[in-house]
């Protein structure tokens, strides 16, 4: 049985969205182990040997642990073709993967320079400056996703969950808890409140103890 350690709300929803997918297409169990970040689980003895970065998710198959995103998402596309979490045309996967390194490499990294700027620069002046300028960036990140929405059947890479649903998801709620209004996207809070309600997303809230509003006034 696989297992996946995820920190609740982090980027390591998108595989356990993708795990709960492939259990209710094909009934193949999985374990799914939450580590607290704000606990600094992640950088416990026994975690630092499964990923010695300390960081979120680790997909564990067979003994074997495997680290990052978007190669845990590839494998289970790949050990799991049926479910569909990924497109299986050659041109179409390459689309689709590009959309997810864009989440991956760009709009994530766009975030964490909001979430934690002292990660990146020294004084306080740098780090306002950078999470200003982060947050101007991640704004203009989610108005393309939005755009995306607009050619969702009902998905945005078609007929089928994917990973790049659930990634979409993961930033709009970062994005009320960096300050940005859903209300202000309404096509992408749209799109994002119908697919909370299919069931392997719902799940996976659930577990994870996370819903969608984030934003509070000021």
């Amino acid at each position: 049985m696989m297992k996946l350690y995820y920190g609740p709300g982090a980027c390591s929803f998108v595989p356990h969205v993708g795990l709960e997918a492939i259990r209710a297409a094909t009934g193949e169990d999985f374990e799914a182990q939450s580590v607290k970040l704000h606990k600094g689980e992640q950088r416990t003895p026994e975690y630092l040997a499964l990923n010695p970065l300390g960081l979120v998710p680790v997909l564990v198959d067979e003994g074997r642990a495997l680290n990052q995103i978007v190669a845990s998402c590839d494998y289970l596309d790949r050990r799991y073709p049926q479910v569909g979490l990924l497109p299986a045309e050659p041109w179409q996967r390459a689309q689709a993967m590009s959309h997810f390194a864009w989440m991956n490499n760009t709009v994530h990294p766009t975030f964490t320079r909001i979430f934690r700027p002292g990660s990146f620069v020294a004084s306080e002046t740098a780090q306002a400056e950078l999470k200003q300028a982060a947050l101007v960036a991640f704004r203009e990140q989610l108005e393309r996703i939005q755009a995306m929405t607009a050619h969702a059947a009902p998905f945005l890479l078609g007929e089928r969950l994917s990973f790049v649903d659930a990634y979409a998801l993961v930033f709009l709620r970062w994005g009320g808890l960096a300050g940005i209004d859903p209300a202000t996207l309404p096509a992408y809070q749209a799109f994002v409140e119908k697919l909370a309600a299919t069931p392997p997303v719902a799940t996976a809230m659930a577990r994870e103890g996370i819903k969608l509003a984030t934003y509070q006034k000021t």
